[in-house]
């Protein structure tokens, strides 16, 4: 016993401080991940990790997200976002859809704040199997799907694979591999020479 009243010391977790729950919480954790990611690449990832470079409980990292694929899914995702995505590419009807495809993923590309957490992504995508599932399953059901959704031709689901894929080969030839003379191509020169393909892709019966 002692003699200074104080209540005894509770062992256990730590209450959790406001930064840790705070409205910016899950910001500061996507943030990390895509951080951790891009530095460590998928396999040398882990929750934990994350958890620490934003400062915050390995729990609260599986409150908001739960396992890591789910959080290497949310890294993809705040990169493309989808939910505005899809409405610059479809919102004015097919005329011109393979422009705005290509120009949107270019400029994903071309900017240096996505484009570091993204290289890491495919770099894990291409030797690491769950990644590789992962990506694919974002691919697939949040863009290739929703995009295909909208389009009036035979086999619209192939046929936004289809775009994927070229514009995937693309990634990985210039940002990649780098591969010239395409790695240092003006933006502007790809995108014109790429949207009459994803054009007659999406659009041609």
């Amino acid at each position: 016993m002692t003699s200074s009243g104080a209540a005894p010391r509770r062992r256990g977790r730590p209450a959790r401080t406001e930064a840790d729950s705070g409205p910016g919480a899950r910001e500061r954790i996507l943030q990390a991940a895509r951080t951790e990611f891009a530095e460590r690449g998928y396999d040398k990832t882990s929750v934990r990790g994350i958890a620490k470079a934003a400062g915050v409980d390995a729990a609260l990292v599986h409150h908001y997200f739960g396992t890591k694929d789910e959080v290497f899914a949310a890294a993809i995702e705040v990169s493309f976002e989808p939910a505005l995505v899809i409405p610059l590419v479809l919102g004015e009807g097919t005329e011109g859809i393979g422009e705005r495809l290509a120009r949107f993923f270019i400029e994903v590309w071309e900017n240096p704040a996505t484009r570091a957490p993204l290289l890491a992504i495919i770099r894990s995508a291409m030797t690491h199997d769950a990644a590789a599932k992962v990506l694919r399953g974002f691919v697939l059901r949040r863009l290739l799907e929703r995009v295909a959704a909208e389009l009036a031709v035979p086999d619209p689901k192939f046929r936004a694979e289809l775009a994927a894929s070229h514009m995937i080969g693309i990634v990985v030839m210039r940002y990649v591999i780098q591969v010239e003379p395409l790695a240092s191509a003006d933006p502007e020169q790809i995108i014109e020479m790429v949207a009459p393909t994803l054009q007659r892709y999406l659009t041609e019966a």
